[in-house]
């Protein structure tokens, strides 16, 4: 088949170096001329994907993976279309579908009849059906489930681990006919391979969920329940905080039986996902409360641990604060809707002097992020860890001197003990 990928980012450039890696003609689509040379050297435009440089150092000379910025070039003849353009959320937590309403106008006045069109940027119930073929239909004069066939298949991967995930969770696609979900599945089946799962009673491989809105609801429910079982979490690591209980000791023991699966809690959520789709799930029911109070008990805990902080220090005006990590994961180089824009903020509302360390970005980097890069082995009063990279739990003496309070809001990450004169950690209230 000949393959077209719109959106060469951390999601679509190694969807499309696991297509071509099954003998298909892949082109990469993406806007951004720099990306697409990087591409085309065979050379990996971001760090931290497992394998991705080993994929594309043989799959660029050979031939069967390339890139362009132009979508006549990428979108006419192909077999098969697959969009993983991201989509935004704005200020008032409304779908900001502006790069995706360019890459989809773009695709359709270059859309040749007989085309599978797949959307995996993950979406609200309804978007394929409402906007994306209607908008597709009227631009290439083509018609959905005659001339073309439209599904959404949502990705379901996390970064740093996207060639593991493809083969261990199942496909799910949804059309909007019957002869679509059958393109579609046709077409993964061709793409993709599937490890073997004993636990799932329908086995893994591809999953037809009977229409395009109950794939994108899937997506946005598996999501959207992280995000309130951390909330969850969270509420419970607060009363147990304020009565002298180990959180974590309550959660071990609950989980210890089948029926109970209660995440970490921890001092944010955040990354392209847990804190999104909850969004994109409100925005078409609004009247979710639970899954908006969860929203916003996790958006308050950066807020929460420096109260925590302050509470164990005293008065922070003119404390000298380093916030160690801006990644909102530990070993990822990704600061979307990280937690560390809202605890430098909460740090600075009283009046703290703050930096911030990151193991995986440069001082200019942080600097550009709008914070003051922070070197380990400066003297600081006080010491916040946001993110748990595995570095910090190699921290000693004399990274942090001087250092009298020390709050760890990652409690999976076993930061060494006696660094300072209190070290706390959030939920433990023992």
């Amino acid at each position: 088949m000949k393959i077209a990928v719109i959106g060469m980012g951390k999601i679509g450039l190694p969807l499309a170096a696991q297509f071509a890696d099954k003998g298909h003609e892949v082109v990469g689509v993406d806007v951004n001329a720099d990306t697409v040379a990087t591409i085309n050297a065979g050379n990996v435009p971001f760090p931290g994907e497992a394998h991705l440089d080993e994929y594309l150092a043989r799959l660029v000379p050979a031939g069967n993976l390339r890139a362009t910025t132009e979508y006549a070039d990428g979108i006419p003849g192909a077999d098969a279309i697959v969009i993983v353009v991201p989509l935004f959320v704005d200020a008032d937590s409304k779908p900001d579908f502006g790069w995706m309403d360019s890459a989809t106008r773009d695709l359709a006045a270059n859309l040749s009849p007989g085309t599978l069109v797949s959307y995996e940027t993950t979406l609200p119930v309804g978007t394929t059906r409402t906007r994306w073929k209607p908008m597709i239909e009227k631009i290439s004069g083509l018609v959905e489930g005659e001339d073309f066939h439209l599904v959404f298949s949502p990705e379901r991967v996390l970064t740093g681990r996207v060639f593991e995930d493809l083969r261990k969770y199942p496909k799910l696609i949804g059309g909007l006919t019957r002869a679509g979900a059958q393109k579609a599945r046709e077409f993964y089946d061709a793409v993709l391979d599937f490890d073997e799962r004993p636990d799932l009673e329908r086995g893994n491989g591809v999953w037809d969920l009977g229409s395009a809105e109950a794939s994108e609801m899937a997506k946005l429910a598996e999501t959207t329940y992280r995000d309130v079982n951390i909330g969850l979490a969270n509420q419970f690591s607060r009363f147990a905080e304020a009565n002298g209980i180990d959180v974590y000791e309550v959660i071990a023991a609950s989980n210890s039986q089948p029926y109970s699966h209660i995440h970490t809690p921890g001092i944010s959520v955040g990354g392209h996902c847990i804190p999104v789709y909850p969004r994109l799930y409100l925005s078409t029911d609004p009247d979710a409360d639970i899954v908006s109070t969860a929203r916003a008990a996790n958006a308050a805990m950066p807020a929460h641990a420096i109260d925590v902080l302050a509470a164990n220090y005293g008065d922070l005006s003119g404390a000298r604060v380093v916030v160690l990590g801006a990644a909102y994961r530990g070993g990822v180089k990704e600061t979307a809707f990280s937690g560390v824009f809202d605890t430098v903020s909460a740090l600075e509302s009283r009046g703290a002097t703050v930096t911030v360390h990151d193991p995986m970005y440069t001082d200019d980097e942080l600097a550009k992020l709008g914070f003051k890069a922070h070197t380990l082995g400066t003297p600081v009063d006080a010491a916040v860890v946001h993110t748990d990279h595995a570095e910090y739990a190699q921290l000693t003496d004399a990274d942090l001197p001087e250092v009298r309070v020390l709050l760890n809001g990652r409690a999976n990450l076993a930061v060494p003990t006696g660094l300072a004169d209190t070290q706390v950690t959030l939920g433990r209230g023992a």
